[in-house]
This record gives C-alpha cells, structure tokens and sequence, in this order.
C-alpha cells in the first residue's frame, strides 16, 4: 500500500506547485496590466495617439470607414504593436479613443470645426477643442474646366492611358495619381474606395505647402527670410543666430531625430507632446548653423509658429484666405496641434485634384488666375540647393530628387522638383514639360517604388 500513497502524496504535491504557479503567473499578469494601465511605456502611448489621430482625421475629414483605416492605414503598414491597437469613434462628440486592447494607454484625438483632428496627449480636451475655425458654406460645383473649376476633359492620347493603367507604374498602395499639362487635368486614376472627391494625407508634401504660406507673409511684408534672432528662447544662446532661410532649408543645426521606427523626437513631438512646436524650440544646437543639414519636422513646425505669429490675430484663417482660397483648393484641412499651431511638417489633407493646384501653382511661380501670390523669384528661392544638403534638398522645403535618391530613368527632366511624403505620396513638378505628376498612395518604402519611373514615362509622352 505504500506504493499508492506516495504516488497520491506526490500528486498532491504536483498540483499544488502548479496551484502556485498559476498564481504567481496570474499575480503577474495583474501586475503586468495595472503597470501598463497606471504608467504606459511611451512606445505604448505613441501607438495610441498614432492610431486615434489617423482614424479621427481619415473619419471626420474624409469621411472613411474608421475600421478600414485602423486595417488599412494604421495596422497593415506599421509597427507589430498597432495590430493590438482598437479604437472607439464617438460620431456625436466628434472624437476617436484608441489603446492596446481598447483600454491600456489611452489615447484621445478631437475633431474641430475647419481645422481637422488633433491629439490630445495631455488629456485638457477643453483646450484642444478651443482651437476652432468657422467652416464655409460649400461652394456649389463649377462646370468649368479644371483647375479654374471640377470638370475634366482627359487626354485620349492611348500612350496616357497605358502608362496609367500600368500597375508597375502607379504602384502598389495607390490611392490617386493626377496628371496635369499645359495646366490641365490630363488623366487620373483612383484606388478601390478613393476618388477625386477624397481627402488625402500628405505627411511630408505638407512642408512645401507651409513654405508657400511664409511666402505670402514675405510678399505681403510681415516676414523675411533673412531675419534672425527668431524666438526669445533663443536670445541667450548660439540660436539667436538662426535664420529662417535656415530653417526653412533644414539647416538650423538644431538637435532632432526623425526615425519613425521608435519613440524618437518627430513621433515624441507628432504623438505626445501637446505644443509641439514648443518641444521642437527647445532643442540643443547639435551641429553648425548653415552647414549642417538635418531632416527635422520639428523645424517646419517652428516655421508655422513663426508665421503665425507674423499673421497675429489672422493666423487661423491665413492659410484658407491667403492660399487655399485663391487656389480653390476647397477640400483643403491644414490641422493644428492641441496648442493651436499648425502642423506644418506633416498634416495637410486634400484631394489629390487639389495637389495637383498646389504643383501647378508651384509651375506658375506662385501666380495664379493673373494674381501673385507669392513674391517674384520665391519660387526659384524655394528650388535653390540648399548648401548642406549636398544638393537634394531646395533652400523652401521641397526635394531636388524624388524618393531614394537620383532618378532611376535618365530621361527624367533635370529640373524636375518634388513633394514627397514618407508612406509614398509625392508630386512632382517639371516647368520645361509644363507637367504635374500627383501619385497618392500608402506605399511604405519597403515595397521599393520609386514614382520617378512614372514622371519619365510621362514626360516623355506628348
């Protein structure tokens, strides 16, 4: 009888330990979530914010399907994180909420009437919802053709028609790709669920646009390029001596980390920091005013305080008034931050009929309908190489090469210039072909496109 009882001993023992192990493993699990619950890791809380803020703007701005932009725009392309990331739109209180699993590290982005979505990370919504601008009645559609109204007549010319339909040319991930010349609309094309009456982001092209708006404060006498001394908190250091033709050439000198793939200073400043453009201020000089080149977000969001400020009482509505408007870039939505400051880096959307205005305004050197709107040569300014930049970057934030570098193709126009954005949205602008090449999508560079294929193919059509 021995025998039994020592095995029934042991398997008491046996379970016991196991009693104590899924105890101490259910311990740990409620230790592990009341951790993630009272204090999120960072990385936790960018996912968040990143996820709220992109349903919110995609819901409220382009009135898209909030689950097929958390699958589409925020799971599918980023970090393995974001696939646990749920989101809960709230239709009447204009606001998205996102978190791990729903509930861990809680982020809120609030939508506001004529300024888009914006983060709230510090959680004063009151604050961020504040930040208003009256929108304006919609205009009724003009049946003149684009870009002095919406209709299109488009080029019947075959070789068009098969560069367009050519998957390898527009790429994977399109959304839209426009075509101008001669100042017309030539051909277009739309993805699966977009047309041209949707809004699209355009990260990055952003800063173009933002350079255009200093541009109308230049011509309308309110700031210079060559001023310096730009910020009281720079008076008592090195940076007092920051030009804004410096900054605007990404050439501050100013300390920034642009890596997307972590919680780095852009995704720090874009997802965490309700004044963003304060957070960008405060950094260290790291590197020699003028020659040293350095990406930065953070620096194009320091223009947009600079030119608001220059604007004053008319800073809100300056963008609408003095560019949009004339352009009649009507679906234009330029957000702000919680603070209020635009976020000039990285957060303009609009259909891609209406990039395709701002590249042909760009074609016309900041003329439009026999009106100038941007001062004589800024244009040209705005295409010079910046010095350190090794000749990639034009001196009023736009590329002098398309994504990856040189073109692929040769024959690509040596005075082609580019806006691009960094999930595969660019467009491009050839004054000698008097063509605009728009091309919307979200195509992380891990697929390898490069749109410069489809800018030569075009360019060389007639």
């Amino acid at each position: 009888m021995a025998g039994p009882r020592k095995e029934g001993y042991v398997v008491r023992v046996f379970l016991k330990i196991l009693g104590w192990l899924a105890a101490l493993l259910a311990a740990a699990v409620i230790a592990l979530f009341a951790w993630l619950w009272v204090a999120p890791p960072a990385l936790i809380r960018v996912g968040s914010a990143y996820s709220a803020k992109i349903v919110c703007s995609n819901v409220f701005i382009a009135h898209r399907d909030a689950q097929a932009v958390l699958n589409d725009d925020v799971q599918a392309p980023g970090h393995p994180l974001l696939r646990l990331m749920r989101v809960r739109v709230d239709e009447k209180g204009q606001a998205v909420t996102a978190g791990l699993f729903g509930f861990l590290g809680k982020a809120t982005a609030v939508a506001r009437e004529g300024l888009g979505c914006a983060s709230v990370p510090d959680g004063d919504v009151a604050a961020a919802r504040a930040v208003s601008l009256p929108s304006e009645p919609p205009a009724a559609p003009s049946d003149s053709l684009w870009p002095e109204g919406d209709r299109v007549a488009a080029s019947q010319d075959p070789a068009l028609a098969k560069i367009l339909d050519d998957p390898a040319m527009t790429g994977p991930g399109m959304r839209a790709v426009v075509v101008a010349r001669a100042g017309r609309i030539v051909g277009e094309r739309y993805g699966a669920g977009f047309s041209a009456e949707t809004p699209l982001l355009g990260w990055s092209m952003t800063k173009t646009v933002n350079a255009a708006i200093v541009g109308t404060l230049v011509a309308a006498g309110r700031m210079s390029v060559d001023a310096s001394d730009l910020l009281t908190a720079w008076s008592a250091d090195e940076r007092r001596s920051i030009t804004l033709a410096d900054l605007m050439a990404m050439s501050s000198g100013l300390a920034f980390n642009e890596d997307y793939g972590d919680v780095t200073d852009v995704t720090r400043m874009l997802f965490l920091e309700p004044d963003m453009a304060g957070f960008a201020a405060a950094k260290p000089l790291a590197g020699e005013t003028g020659r040293t080149w350095n990406y930065s977000s953070g620096t194009a969001v320091i223009i947009s305080r600079l030119w608001q400020a220059a604007a004053g009482a008319q800073a809100l509505e300056w963008p609408r008034r003095q560019l949009f408007g004339p352009l009649g870039m009507k679906s234009a939505v330029l957000e702000t931050d919680e603070s209020g400051t635009f976020v000039g880096s990285s957060y303009l959307y609009a259909t891609a009929r209406d990039w395709a205005r701002f590249g042909q305004f760009l074609l016309q050197d900041g003329v439009w309908n026999g009106q100038r709107l941007l001062p004589p040569g800024f244009v040209n300014w705005m295409r010079e190489p910046a010095p350190a930049s090794g000749g990639s970057y034009g001196m009023g934030q736009l590329w002098l090469e398309g994504p990856g570098g040189p073109p692929s193709d040769p024959s690509l126009p040596a005075d082609t210039f580019w806006l691009i954005g960094h999930d595969g949205q660019t467009v491009a602008v050839v004054p000698s072909r008097q063509l605009v090449v728009v091309r919307m999508g979200l195509t992380p560079s891990k697929y390898g496109y490069r749109p410069q294929n489809l800018v030569s193919a075009l360019a060389a059509t007639h």
